[in-house]
């Protein structure tokens, strides 16, 4: 059974950080370009971040540039999302799901939800002083 399962959210203060895991079970993640999703309550999901399966390019969207690093330990079947310099607005309940588009449309659609499955159950980040 293919599964995902997210890990590492907590409460932190602005400024602060934190990584977030996701270890997949099932299948390896070696061959399997993986992205990282948020949902802040009344607003629709959105792509966060994502590492190809080929060569580990990375995506992210704009407001997180400079601040997040998404990476993968193949040996622990797992990727990360480094979180840092946190902000109130990065608020929001945080998933990690399987890309199964094409390598080749990756770069344009890595955040199209649509291409994605196996999402995990999230993992809540807030961000509060």
């Amino acid at each position: 059974q293919v599964q995902l399962v997210e890990s590492g959210g907590g409460l932190v203060e602005p400024g602060g950080s934190l990584r977030l895991s996701c270890l997949a079970s099932g299948f390896t993640l070696d061959y399997s370009a993986i992205g990282w999703f948020r949902q802040a309550p009344g607003k629709e999901r959105e792509g966060v971040s994502c590492i190809s399966r080929d060569d580990d390019s990375t995506y992210y969207t704009d407001s997180v540039k400079g601040r997040f690093t998404i990476s993968r330990d193949n040996v622990k079947n797992t990727v990360y999302l480094q979180m840092n310099n946190l902000k109130p607005e990065d608020t929001a309940v945080y998933y990690c799901a399987n890309y199964r588009g094409t390598d080749y449309r990756l770069r344009s659609r890595w955040n199209w939800i649509a291409y994605y499955d196996s999402w995990g159950q999230g993992t809540q980040v807030t961000v509060s002083s």
